[in-house]
């Protein structure tokens, strides 16, 4: 595979555009009603130890992807399982952002149009884009990311301007105690969207100045959460907490009640923009991820074709993954945010880590001796 990279500003914004993805749209830490920014807060600063694991991590094998660092700290035997089950969480993931994406499409402007139409649609723009390598990735992220932020500042201020703004709506500030932002925070608020930065360990090999990948995984979590934090308090204040805690897609909810002299309306396509932009970021992440955990456990140089492959079953799989929306949010929730999030984004890399810093120690000694 040929050795390409990209600047640690680059990843800055690929992960800017992941830790977004589809969580600004969503709503995310509802179960904290009122406090559903401090939730987000507290999940952003917690989620700093996490950023520091994977971050140690990968400067005990600064040229290792995750999954090529497995058999040099576990053995190969040990490795290969967890290998595959790290491609697997990747592929799943993809899969269900793209689950979102389609169910906000079909449900808002393309109501005729069936789901897997919309999704099979942005795989090939997706594939297309990754085909060309992770250096043309990167350069997507400096194109997009200055129109996703300011698109996100325009709504912020049209928000503003809706007559049902009222601040208040925040208050009582810790109501019903402390427990409900603690319950949002762990496991859901913590798991997604910062949790799922766990992708940056399949990153840091390919950036061209690795000092900086610390850096870039601290402002990553640190802007995000703020952003996020930022973007909760603006909704809260038009809904108020019971219907961002019951509305499937509560900053759509909250746009198209702007409406200024009555003329200016319906700003439902910049939503659909900043949605876009944020799934092809995350699904580009995680596909790209596979692809290059694929190479490595089968030895194949070039990702063009494993791209190709993960690329046709993603569609499928994401209508396959629920029945119906509900479901598909119930599995989410119930199944992989409580088993699977905390295994993959926590305990596995703090033991490759423990275990790893354990063999470089044990590895010094004996060269010292």
């Amino acid at each position: 595979m040929k050795k390409e990279t990209i600047s640690s500003l680059q990843l800055f914004y690929i992960l800017i555009g992941f830790e977004f993805g589809t969580t600004i749209i969503l709503g995310v830490g509802s179960g904290a009603k009122q406090d559903v920014w401090i939730a987000i807060l507290t999940a952003a600063i917690s989620s700093l130890i996490l950023m520091t694991i994977y971050i140690k991590l990968s400067a005990l094998y600064p040229n290792y992807t995750l999954l090529q660092m497995l058999p040099v700290i576990v053995g190969k035997y040990l490795a290969y399982p967890i290998i595959v089950l790290y491609i697997g969480y990747f592929i799943y993931i993809a899969a269900r952002v793209c689950r979102d994406f389609g169910e906000l499409m079909i449900s808002t402007i393309l109501v005729e149009t069936p789901i897997a139409v919309v999704i099979g649609s942005l795989m090939v723009l997706m594939i297309y884009c990754l085909r060309g390598g992770i250096e043309t990735f990167g350069r997507m992220g400096e194109a997009v990311f200055p129109l996703f932020m300011f698109s996100l500042v325009i709504i912020w201020i049209l928000l503003l301007t809706v007559h049902s703004f009222n601040i208040t709506n925040l208050t009582p500030v810790l109501g019903n105690g402390i427990k409900p932002v603690l319950k949002e925070v762990f496991p859901n608020t913590l798991t997604f969207p910062f949790g799922e930065s766990v992708i940056i360990l399949m990153f840091i090999p390919f950036l061209n100045n690795k000092k900086h990948a610390g850096r870039v995984g601290f402002a990553v979590i640190l802007i995000g959460g703020t952003l996020l934090s930022i973007n909760s308090i603006l909704i809260l204040s038009v809904l108020g907490p019971e219907i961002y805690k019951n509305d499937f897609f509560p900053l759509l909810s909250a746009t198209r009640l702007v409406s200024i002299a009555d003329f200016l309306e319906r700003f439902d396509a910049i939503i659909i923009l900043m949605m876009v932009a944020g799934v092809f970021f995350k699904v580009g992440m995680f596909t790209f991820g596979a692809a290059v955990g694929i190479s490595h456990l089968f030895n194949v140089k070039n990702t063009k074709s494993i791209l190709l492959g993960i690329g046709m079953i993603l569609t499928p799989l994401s209508l396959l993954i629920g029945d119906n929306f509900i479901r598909f949010l119930e599995i989410g929730l119930e199944f992989i945010t409580v088993y699977i999030h905390p295994v993959l984004q926590m305990i596995i890399p703090f033991s490759l880590l423990c275990i790893g810093f354990m063999r470089k120690k044990f590895q010094s000694r004996k060269n010292h001796s």
